[in-house]
């Protein structure tokens, strides 16, 4: 989506820009998250390492989603990870670094039923803020393919934005 199909579905939709900008900032597109100082480092590996201790904490259950392609005995391709179906998908869609889900009590319809909310986390590097770049715009597409699914989906930097 470019600015100007942004803006165009803002327009059509009356969605303010404050509203779009708040959107950003729950979708943790904003950047300026700390990590604690128990935590060692500030890379990505550091950032999924703290997130995935806060969601035990908070019992959401997060495993490490890997996305490749390797070459199997005989040379063919063998491609893992989830929306990795083709390169030319994956170059438009990346899953998530760390995948699961949370349990959600449903009311009054539902009333007792537990269900798993799938949550999606796209892990970056403390300080890292969103740029646009196509990597960053593949991501962004399954996290608003996620929210559309009703997942709980975002960008996270660090302890505090799970």
């Amino acid at each position: 989506m470019t600015p100007t199909d942004l803006h165009a579905w803002m327009m059509r939709h009356r969605v303010s820009l404050q509203a779009v900008e708040e959107l950003r900032g729950l979708m943790g597109m904003n950047g300026g998250h700390t990590m604690l100082e128990r935590a060692t480092g500030v890379s990505e590996g550091a950032v999924s390492s703290v997130v995935r201790l806060e969601a035990a904490r908070k019992g959401i259950k997060l495993w490490r989603n890997n996305v490749g392609a390797l070459l199997d005995a005989r040379g063919v391709p063998v491609r893992y990870g989830l929306a990795n179906d083709s390169a030319a998908l994956n170059k438009v869609l990346k899953s998530s670094d760390l995948i699961g889900w949370r349990p959600v009590l449903i009311t009054p319809a539902h009333v007792g039923l537990v269900i798993g909310q799938t949550v999606l986390r796209e892990t970056k590097r403390v300080g890292w803020q969103y740029s646009g770049t196509d990597h960053e715009k593949a991501q962004l597409a399954w996290l608003t393919l996620g929210v559309a699914g009703g997942c709980d989906a975002a960008f996270c930097t660090g302890e505090g934005t799970l």
